[in-house]
């Protein structure tokens, strides 16, 4: 059944594509001889007048509002609606299997995905996020030297300590820790041997761990934003900065930091009483009845061997040093970069890859380790991965949106014009699907920017890029579920009703609002 499923599938889109590919050539044949009629028809005059317009340097910074209106002025074809619709279907069923296989196959599926569109549909491809995939490979590189040399386990041990002195306070402390730990190393995926701890001081103080383990899992996803280093952020930067709006790191990060740290407390406190007491839970008092369970369940966490000598400590020192330089280089753009071709100064997704780069060179002569024990590490593994995800599904998405751009606009302009709060809807139902900041941030920005929503707006969208644990997939939850040795963490029989979901809603739609706020405000 699920043979003859594809079967059909497969023979509805060479079909569509071939009638379409004709159809789309065709059309575009008609807008471009309409288009040389207009060029010809056109007095020289006004073209000096436009070619002055151009020149001017304060109508330069406004061609992204001009190419918008380009876009919604372009001729529709008479079949744009199916065009898009099968697209968008297409890239849906590429996503859904992408999921299902796991892993680097969203990034392969996505690759076949743009084949489809370019030989059957006679589309143009879109623009690959290459330069995001190289921030990820930068950052990734240089982090998996910090789990190379011990100091992330160094930086877990610290919040180890913090957790077990602090009990109580736990359900607020292990989302702060991820969250922190997530900021620091510019990925979520650093949240994987906090969670072991987590549970074990949890459960031994008989707090449900539920609460502050799905906390945990979530906020370590929510500060990948609020990360000078992360790839989500730089991928920001380059968008802003193609589009020439004057937006640097430090915009960005003075609106999600304090945003994603008010969603972050407020989920918790909601947390704090979710779910019934360890000692009220029917469920959880049956299954500590039996004496293997409740061995299984209040177990002792494994002794940690990992002994941290002065190689761990001096990788996290220079490590904690390359964040703080490109912090300050942020901040100070005009007096420490060189300018480029334009009189600019170099744009910081470019910085951010080769100080990236310099500080993992430096860790790697001042701790003397080896260049495999880096790429052998568990964070080089799932950051090689994220960049061939975000290669495929970034790639493919873009080529869907920029070749149904003006019928697009012709659909949302009005509603989002009028309601700016839809557009962060609109990007947190896509990132439910794409499951990446970067990707997601990559493939609805620049749609944003197109409509001319002003930029305050935009940044105070830039939260609701969180969604996937919308379906609890994600390798973070389903590491929380798994550590969850009591079952009190769970995916749910109905697949939405699982641990994530009202404390990812709470948290993420708190960031947005309070972003919304902080706007007005600075």
């Amino acid at each position: 059944m699920k043979t003859s499923i594809k079967i059909v599938l497969c023979l509805f889109f060479a079909i569509a594509g071939i009638n379409l590919s004709f159809a789309n050539r065709t059309d575009k044949k008609e807008i471009i001889a309409e288009q040389t009629i207009a060029q010809v028809s056109v007095p020289s005059d006004s073209k000096i007048t436009v070619q002055k317009e151009i020149a001017t340097p304060s109508k330069a910074q406004n061609e992204t509002v001009k190419k918008a209106s380009t876009d919604s002025e372009k001729a529709i074809p008479a079949n744009a609606p199916f065009l898009f619709w099968s697209q968008l279907v297409l890239l849906l069923v590429i996503i859904y299997f992408g999921i299902k296989y796991g892993g680097i196959a969203l990034g392969m599926l996505g690759g076949l995905g743009v084949t489809l569109l370019v030989f059957l549909y006679g589309v143009e491809p879109g623009k690959p996020p290459i330069e995001v995939m190289l921030i990820i490979l930068a950052v990734v590189t240089t982090s998996s030297s910090l789990e190379a040399t011990g100091a992330l386990n160094l930086i877990v041990s610290y919040a180890e300590k913090l957790l077990r002195k602090n009990p109580n306070k736990i359900v607020f402390l292990a989302p702060l820790t991820s969250f922190t730990l997530t900021m620091l190393v510019g990925t979520g995926h650093a949240v994987y041997p906090l969670l072991p701890v987590i549970y074990d001081v949890s459960i031994k103080n008989k707090i449900r761990p539920e609460r502050p383990m799905a906390m945990a899992a979530i906020c370590s996803q929510l500060g990948i934003t609020a990360s000078p280093i992360s790839a989500a952020a730089a991928a920001l930067v380059g968008i802003f900065a193609a589009a020439n709006l004057h937006v640097s790191l430090i915009d960005i990060l003075k609106i999600t930091i304090p945003s994603c740290l008010a969603g972050l407390l407020l989920a918790a406190l909601w947390s704090l009483k979710r779910g019934k007491d360890l000692e009220n839970d029917p469920i959880f008092q049956e299954k500590i009845k039996d004496e293997e369970q409740r061995k299984y369940i209040f177990g002792d966490l494994e002794a940690q061997t990992n002994k941290f000598g002065k190689k761990s400590k001096t990788a996290l020192a220079l490590f904690l040093l390359g964040i703080l330089g490109i912090v300050i280089i942020a901040i100070f753009p005009e007096a420490i970069l060189p300018l480029d071709k334009e009189g600019n100064p170099l744009k910081m997704s470019i910085v951010l890859q080769f100080v990236m780069l310099a500080v993992g060179a430096i860790i790697l002569f001042a701790t003397k380790i080896s260049a495999k024990s880096i790429s052998d590490t568990k964070v080089f593994n799932a950051g090689m991965v994220a960049a061939i995800m975000i290669f495929g599904i970034a790639w493919m998405s873009d080529t869907v949106i920029e070749n149904n751009k003006p019928y697009i606009l012709s659909l949302i302009s009005e509603t989002v014009t009028a309601h700016p709060w839809t557009f962060a809807l609109a990007m947190f139902c896509a990132s439910a699907f794409l499951k990446s900041q970067a990707a997601t941030l990559l493939v609805i920005m620049p749609l944003g920017i197109s409509l001319g929503i002003p930029t305050p707006v935009l940044i105070a969208c830039i939260p609701a890029s969180y969604a996937y644990f919308f379906f609890c997939f994600y390798p973070s939850d389903l590491a929380a579920i798994n550590f969850d040795r009591s079952g009190t963490t769970k995916a749910g029989s109905w697949i939405l009703n699982h641990s994530f979901m009202i404390p990812g809603m709470i948290a993420v739609w708190t960031a947005v609002i309070v972003g919304f706020g902080l706007v007005e405000l600075l």
